[in-house]
């Protein structure tokens, strides 16, 4: 056949459904895959009034806004399913509410890609359908349809069991309706429409319900009259007149769930009624399932949510771009990065390789240690990173620890070695005040390593928290004397000024801790300030508390550090350590006496330059008390 006898052909073809789309008495209008209109014949601009022209190409405005929802869903199961009748509600171009039944179906290539929709409207007169069974039969059918589709649409479990409730009365014209449900040997009202709203919640006894005959007899629907005795036994058969009563089984998992009731007090109930409401029945398990399905997937992920919210770890959630999707506060706080700023682009960090961990430091100075695993499924990796910088110091400040201390032992015991070989090697050939020097030397040095170990020792009790004090009333004033007294003598580039004021309250704290935070306070100012200068030691009262502050003129702290020179294996001049000596347990065993005692100790800048120690007691609560103006 030649290209003209073809193209004559396509074009009768082409005539012919003009004239077929012309002719139909059925309004057919065609949609494409926005909606838009493809066709609109003239029984479709009889029906709404509007001419083809004005919507060719453009939404045609019939669908009212309650029902878009419906319309939706329709058009939904259309696309994945076959093709849906329904009554519905139309609007015309004049505003009038058009009653009308709709077939819809899919319209498609010949490949079978989705183009569109074709939908074939036609007016229903309501009072011809009441009047004809068979009509009848078929809009409620229809209906059931268009209700069934409006449910589905719902995901929330007691919206939908509500909506099961309402749509039983409508379709079988019951006067009310109630959903139960199942649990175990018992029966829970959980949905009602029609009946008082204090039924909800009322149970019964599985066994001897209409449920539980139903489920005997292994049908799916029950149509129950004229035994009044047992409809009055019912607990939520609070409706005058019940004269019967229409159950079906709601199935989820293949499991009887629950069961709808349709109660008649007015109208009658027959096959047509029992038909509808074994397939709201049935529907209604599919649209439970679904709801109940996505109710767990909502609370698995409200779940997974509040743990990665509430977790101390930072975590992440990478697509598999690599960009970040989740940002939990954990990870907000750790890396000082807002979600906001996060959520799609680059994590601030460095990753390993899923499965391998990875310890990096931020530009803050934080160190993370840093883990991933990949999610096979969706291709994302989730990360998850903690803070690791008190670790990693204290690591460090251990290793420093131990090269410090073993060079402060070796000093001494080395000294103390030598000068003991020396005097065994030499005893008769030294004069004797050589042997006494030799001899004072040995019993120096072991003295400092004395003092080095009782701060070990000390320093290992407070970390375990096991310093032992005893709480009793004494005169601090009295002990700063004693701590300050000869301390004039002890530098010549020193000088030393104390002042303590007559009439300062007794204090409740141990002697002897305070002696050794007070003699770690004064050894820290003439240690730290090696070019000399001034130390003032002050005392005074401060309300119910004595305060004591021990200042000097030397390196001072930085601003960073005055808070951390009070942990352990820490000193201010990190930097310089072997200038001072020291294994950086002195000030962390002050805070732990002075703590023990109710009080504390601080380090401030001194103005001018250098550092002062503030050292605070409560005062012993007799004085406060008799100190008291009496009212």
């Amino acid at each position: 056949m030649s290209d003209d006898s073809d193209q004559t052909v396509a074009n009768a073809d082409d005539g012919l459904a003009r004239a077929v789309l012309a002719c139909s008495a059925g309004a057919v209008v065609a949609l494409d895959r926005d909606l838009a209109v493809l066709s609109w014949n003239p029984a479709a601009e009889r029906l709404f009034g509007w001419r083809a022209a004005e919507l060719t190409g453009r939404r045609a405005p019939i669908v009212p806004d309650e029902l878009m929802s419906e319309h939706n869903a329709v058009l939904e199961r259309v696309r994945t399913g076959g093709p849906v009748s329904l009554r519905t509600k139309r609007l015309r171009k004049d505003g009038a509410l058009l009653d009308v039944g709709v077939d819809i179906s899919a319209l498609r290539s010949d490949g079978g890609a989705l183009l569109g929709y074709v939908g074939v409207y036609h007016s229903v007169e309501e009072d011809r359908a009441a009047r004809e069974p068979g009509a009848r039969r078929d809009r409620l059918v229809r209906r059931l349809t268009d209700v069934v589709a409006d449910i589905n649409a719902e995901l929330d479990l007691t919206h939908v069991l509500d909506r099961i409730a309402e749509s039983l009365t409508e379709l079988t014209g019951a006067d009310a309706g109630g959903f139960v449900l199942i649990e175990n040997e018992r029966l829970r009202l959980v949905s009602t429409h029609g009946l008082p709203g204090d039924l909800r919640g009322a149970t019964a006894d599985l066994r001897t319900s209409l449920v539980g005959k139903l489920l005997r007899t292994g049908k799916t629907v029950l149509l129950e009259t004229g035994d009044q005795a047992m409809l009055d036994e019912l607990i939520w058969s609070e409706l005058p007149g019940l004269h019967t009563i229409a159950l079906g089984v709601a199935a989820v998992g293949g499991r009887p769930y629950g069961a709808l009731y349709a109660l008649f007090a007015q109208h009658k109930a027959g096959h047509v009624e029992l038909e509808l409401l074994e397939l709201l029945a049935g529907h209604a398990g599919i649209a439970l399932g679904n709801a109940m399905a996505y109710q767990d997937a909502v609370r698995q992920r409200a779940h997974e949510r509040a743990v990665v919210d509430a977790s101390a770890d930072g975590i992440a959630v990478l697509d598999e771009a690599g960009s970040v999707r989740q940002w939990n506060p954990a990870a907000e706080e750790l890396t000082g990065s807002p979600a906001a700023e996060v959520i799609g682009g680059r994590p601030p960090f460095p990753l390993p390789a899923p499965g391998e961990k990875l310890t990096t430091q931020l530009p803050s100075g934080r160190w993370l240690d840093v883990v991933s695993a990949e999610i096979v499924e969706t291709a994302e990796v989730v990360v998850d990173f903690r803070d690791v910088t008190r670790a990693k110091e204290l690591e460090e400040a251990k290793d420093l620890f131990l090269a410090t201390t073993s060079h402060e032992l070796r000093t001494p015991i080395t000294v103390v070695q030598g000068f003991a070989s020396t005097l065994d090697a030499r005893w008769d050939k030294m004069s004797d005040v050589e042997r006494r020097s030799a001899v004072r030397t040995i019993a120096e040095r072991s003295r400092s390593l004395g003092r080095l170990m009782d701060h070990l020792l000390l320093g290992a009790r407070a970390g375990a928290k096991e310093l032992q004090v005893q709480v009793e009333s004494f005169d601090l004033g009295e002990r700063v004397r004693a701590a300050t007294l000869g301390m004039p003598a002890l530098s010549d580039k020193h000088r030393v000024e104390v002042d303590i004021p007559h009439g300062l309250p007794w204090v409740d704290g141990d002697t002897l801790a305070t002696d050794i935070l007070l003699g770690q306070l004064l050894e820290n100012a003439f240690k730290y300030s090696p070019d000399g200068g001034l130390i003032r030691v002050s005392v005074w009262r401060d309300g119910d508390r004595v305060v004591v502050t021990v200042e000097d003129e030397g390196v001072g702290i930085a601003p960073d550090d005055r808070d951390r020179v009070f942990e352990r294996f820490v000193q201010a001049d990190s930097g310089d350590r072997r200038r001072f000596g020291g294994v950086g347990l002195g000030l962390y065993i002050a805070r732990s006496l002075a703590r023990a005692q109710g009080g504390d100790v601080t380090a401030h800048p001194r103005p001018g330059g250098g550092t002062r120690m503030r050292f605070v007691l409560g005062a012993t609560r007799a004085y406060i008390e008799s100190d008291t103006p009496k009212r």
